[in-house]
């Protein structure tokens, strides 16, 4: 087994808010989250939160930070990287995977089910990004 990152993940921050998904199927199934997913083939961890980026919402990131990397699921099956930016183009088109998304504040998050420890996670982005959460 290997300790490098398997999934990839993006918190993308706009006027100190940041975009969450609601996930529409398991894993996560209706918690609030950032988008991404598994690695493919012969990708990048960088190459993969772009691409699942794109994928779940239309948007295409540029510049991902790497923030922290989680050990997520039964026994780690997942090593998830978690990456921020604020640097991204186009229009939210969000794919059948996403049943729902919002450009967060931290008032906001209490009320909101998210994946586990999020609002520490993005605490820690927008530290990356020189900004406070």
């Amino acid at each position: 087994m290997t300790d490098l990152p398997n999934a990839a993940s993006v918190g993308i921050v706009r006027h100190g808010k940041i975009l969450l998904i609601k996930r529409a199927f398991a894993p996560y199934q209706n918690l609030w989250t950032f988008p991404g997913g598994r690695m493919d083939d012969g990708e990048t961890i960088e190459q993969c939160a772009i691409r699942e980026v794109q994928e779940e919402l239309g948007l295409t990131v540029r510049n991902p930070r790497h923030v922290i990397t989680q050990e997520l699921g039964r026994d780690g099956t997942y090593r998830l990287a978690v990456f921020t930016t604020t640097d991204y183009v186009g229009t939210i088109r969000p794919s059948n995977e996403i049943s729902d998304y919002k450009w967060a504040d931290p008032g906001m998050l209490l009320a909101l089910r998210t994946t586990s420890r999020l609002d520490d996670v993005i605490r820690e982005c927008f530290s990356v990004l020189g900004q406070s959460w």
